[in-house]
């Protein structure tokens, strides 16, 4: 009988566990919160001018000591790019920037784009199955050689094990590809990991499945931002795993799995661009705004 009660009362307990309980979600720390600071400085330079010096501004302050090896892009075809020696993290980091979020919301909605597979000199040995944004591999292909040549001198140099690439928006999408390729073509013994803002779907669920599978990246979304929900499932284009949530303010939740369908994680929390604002897009991540008018 006092186990017929037991089960009884497990059961209601499981019923009225919290929400995030029941679907695996976690709160994280506020001492994991902090961490992902200095990324979101990276991500917010790669924005500014003054990264050839590693003189932006607050943003560069805030991560001293960083070494630049090499900078690139126009701020259109190929958005800012930097890649360079982080003493501090005994890494070499790979920033991408981003763009304007309502242009760039208006163009993963109405543009013409499509997935194609991704291109076998740069990915070599990828499944033709994995297909990803046509803009964004255009984009990618355009500073990849660079990319690659840098991160391989600062690996020469500093004899580090670890690259982080980082990027916020659509520099985002372009430090995720990063991190696929960038394993394809070093050696074994480096670690490859992403730290990402506001990343807009990259690829199918092929693609996601094979970041799952093979990459470390944490990717931090921010309350009703529209951004990373687009372009649509409909569409052919899944989330990866790694979310990290932002409800408000320094109250962050991890979302397993790949685009977690609670009301605590992105795809639930904006099921249409009409219930988004895209100023979150922007931040605060802890405190920290991105973009152009926060250099």
């Amino acid at each position: 009988m006092l186990s017929f009660f037991a089960s009884v009362a497990g059961f209601i307990l499981a019923a009225y566990a919290s929400p995030l309980a029941r679907q695996g979600i976690s709160t994280i720390s506020q001492s994991t919160i902090a961490s992902y600071s200095p990324y979101t400085q990276f991500a917010r330079a790669a924005y500014c001018p003054g990264t050839a010096t590693w003189t932006c501004g607050a943003a560069c302050t805030a991560n001293s000591g960083f070494v630049p090896y090499v900078t690139g892009g126009d701020d259109s075809d190929t958005p800012y790019f930097f890649v360079g020696y982080w003493p501090s993290g005994k890494a070499a980091v790979v920033a991408h920037e981003g763009t304007d979020p309502t242009q760039f919301l208006s163009l993963l909605v109405d543009a013409d784009f499509f997935l194609e597979d991704l291109d076998t000199t740069l990915f070599p040995g990828i499944s033709s199955s994995i297909q990803a944004h046509s803009g964004f591999l255009g984009a990618h292909s355009r500073s990849a050689a660079s990319v690659l040549s840098a991160v391989q001198q600062v690996i020469s140099d500093h004899g580090v094990s670890e690259v982080i690439t980082v990027g916020h928006s659509l520099g985002g999408a372009i430090a995720l590809l990063d991190a696929v390729y960038l394993p394809l073509h070093l050696p074994s013994s480096i670690i490859v990991r992403s730290v990402l803002f506001g990343l807009p779907r990259v690829g199918n669920p092929a693609f996601a499945s094979y970041v799952d599978a093979h990459l470390s990246i944490v990717h931090i979304t921010n309350m009703l931002d529209p951004i990373p929900i687009v372009p649509g499932e409909f569409l052919g284009f899944a989330q990866p795993q790694g979310e990290v949530h932002i409800l408000g303010g320094t109250d962050w939740v991890s979302c397993p799995g790949d685009d977690n369908s609670s009301v605590d994680c992105s795809t639930g929390a904006v099921p249409t661009i009409f219930t988004s604002d895209i100023v979150d897009h922007l931040g605060p991540y802890n405190g920290i705004w991105i973009g152009t008018l926060y250099c």
